[in-house]
């Protein structure tokens, strides 16, 4: 029977957890097996780091893809990619060029069966502000992205918070143009009190989402330290997992979350595998399913 996903918050993973193991040999299909293992069912991939012969599509890879997707009971949940509008010192991408590479990736995520895109805009500083022209170069954008229905998520992310202008900049385009080509990912890194690289201790509460959750369209996981716990098994020590998913219920909201492991272990695949098992059973109890 094919796997049908439910309705609600959904458990994935994103292959960037794996990321120090593929130039060792690690594959698409080991990590699919142990996905599988998990009961998680939604992937989010690395475009540049994960699909073999990028920034072109093999039929060699398509055919891989499909068939990997079937076998494993896998859906495309998210497209990583970035708008490298920086790649060059002394002048940024002009918006055609970008536009160019968005379309690119647009096209590919389509061809694998992506709908969500984590598109990281260039920023211009340690907040991660984006760069000024961000507004011009996702509405040139967009008719790309309709033709080839997909929406691009700028990353959520530390040191950013929910109640940050950066934040109210976003909905209110969203909300101004009307567009469904543009939304939100939510990186739960977001939650964790945890001092940032810089010292600093800045982080949202679950309930900061509410309003934002109708923007939200996919949600990084994140987790670097999982504990026991007698509720629920384990726990993230830093990231409030059970209240963020309780807010996702009670408000409704339907997506995936893909884990995204950035513990201190993540060069000890032992170690990261019972890292990933953990943390989505703190998931699948969080959710009930």
């Amino acid at each position: 029977m094919k796997y049908v996903p439910p309705k609600g918050p959904k458990r994935g993973v994103s292959i960037y957890s794996y990321s120090n193991f593929f130039p060792q040999g690690y594959t698409l299909e080991d990590c699919f097996v142990e996905m599988q293992d998990m009961g998680a069912h939604g992937v989010e991939i690395l475009a540049n780091g994960h699909i073999d012969g990028y920034p072109y599509l093999t039929d060699a890879f398509l055919e891989k893809w499909n068939n990997l997707c079937e076998k494993y009971e896998i859906i495309p949940a998210e497209y990583g990619h970035w708008v490298d509008n920086r790649m060059w010192a002394d002048r940024e991408l002009s918006i055609d060029q970008c536009v160019e590479y968005l379309e690119r990736d647009f096209k590919l995520a389509n061809a694998l069966g992506f709908h969500c895109l984590r598109t990281k805009l260039g920023v211009i500083n340690d907040d991660l502000d984006p760069v000024e022209n961000w507004r011009d170069l996702i509405t040139a954008a967009t008719p790309a992205a309709e033709k080839y229905d997909v929406v691009m998520l700028p990353e959520i992310h530390l040191p950013t918070i929910l109640k940050q202008q950066m934040i109210y900049d976003y909905v209110e385009y969203i909300d101004k143009t009307g567009t469904k080509a543009f939304g939100l990912n939510i990186d739960f890194g977001v939650f964790s009190p945890k001092p940032n690289w810089d010292g600093r201790v800045r982080y949202s509460t679950p309930e900061d989402l509410v309003p934002l959750l109708p923007y939200v369209k996919c949600c990084h996981a994140k987790f670097t330290s999982m504990v026991p716990d007698d509720d629920l098994l384990f726990r993230e020590e830093w990231v409030p997992y059970p209240q963020i998913i309780q807010v996702m219920k009670d408000n409704g909201w339907d997506g995936w979350m893909v884990a995204e492991y950035e513990g201190r272990d993540r060069s000890d695949l032992n170690a990261l595998h019972e890292a990933l098992h953990k943390h989505q059973i703190l998931m699948k109890n969080c959710l009930g399913y």
